[in-house]
């Protein structure tokens, strides 16, 4: 009898996201696969790709059914990459690498700040297949089962990866960045996509205390930087600033991650680790590049 595939599964929202939860159960429900997770033991949204260095990674067994868990004390690429180290988990070699389901998209510039695209580029750099999943949530429209019905959309996918691994067909250049729509209910099925270049419009404002996530803080009504400009004397009082959204990204063709998934699909978007220049750009940079070498030549003459 053939064993199962092994699939570890990551996150940046940590263990006990409804996202991961629902992924892992659904992956459990199949009896087709063994599940293990190395998963944040709390938050570590939009981290990017950070890596504690110097500090110790405390792991904690956490049960959930049908799988191997520990809650690290980590980011997300810690976390992947203590799980397929073989320490955290003896002699496993997973032969897929999971990271998500992620609350909320990750198009765009965007996968730059994303943990759960490094928990899954983590373990492309260990040399696994891998996936990062995301679930474009939008709140008043999406609930907390659309994650199950995510999970479920991606199985083929996640079969087809392990497959095409097994047969040694699948390619080693590159890992998958996949974004859920809103509507999951209705897709439109999988478009295979571009990184595109979508940005959210996030600001900053004042308030008047640093509380976590901002609860029960006030928001000061007049600019911070006016305040400053007013008086001759900077404050001595420390001051306070937290992140906002001014507006959405603007619409993208639907060869990209944003343009698909805005448009009902399934965005199946190949990344590599890192993003080489534009192509457009590498006449501009040669002759550039030749023309500060033939000025610092004639500046030494």
């Amino acid at each position: 009898m053939e064993a199962k595939p092994k699939i570890l599964i990551t996150n940046d929202d940590g263990i006990h996201a409804a996202g991961l939860r629902a992924l892992v159960q659904v992956l459990v429900s199949t009896h087709h696969y063994e599940v293990f997770v190395s998963a944040p033991d709390s938050e570590r949204s939009a981290v990017g790709h950070g890596i504690l260095w110097h500090a110790s990674h405390r792991a904690t067994c956490v049960e959930i059914e049908g799988a191997i868990a520990y809650a690290i004390q980590g980011t997300p690429a810690d976390c992947a990459s203590l799980g397929v180290s073989e320490i955290l988990f003896p002699g496993l070699v997973p032969d897929l690498v999971i990271s998500g389901i992620n609350i909320g998209a990750n198009c765009g510039y965007h996968i730059v700040y994303s943990g759960t695209v490094a928990g899954a580029r983590e373990a492309f750099l260990h040399g696994l297949p891998s996936l990062a999943i995301s679930y474009d949530w939008v709140a008043g429209k999406s609930d907390v089962q659309d994650f199950k019905k995510g999970a479920e959309a991606c199985l083929p996918l996640i079969d087809s990866v392990l497959a095409e691994s097994r047969n040694k067909k699948y390619p080693k250049a590159s890992f998958l960045n996949i974004n859920l729509p809103t509507d999951i209910n209705h897709n439109k099925g999988y478009k295979l996509t571009k990184q595109g270049k979508c940005l959210i419009n996030i600001g900053w404002k004042q308030i008047t205390s640093s509380i976590e996530d901002g609860k029960n803080a006030m928001e000061i009504t007049s600019v911070a930087g006016e305040e400053l400009l007013s008086s001759s004397t900077p404050s001595q009082v420390p001051l306070t600033f937290k992140r906002e959204i001014k507006g959405p990204a603007e619409p993208e063709e639907v060869d990209t991650d944003y343009g698909a998934l805005q448009r009902g699909y399934i965005a199946v978007t190949p990344l590599a680790a890192l993003s080489p220049g534009g192509v457009n750009d590498q006449d501009y940079f040669k002759d550039w590049i030749q023309r500060v070498t033939e000025h610092l030549a004639s500046s030494a003459l």
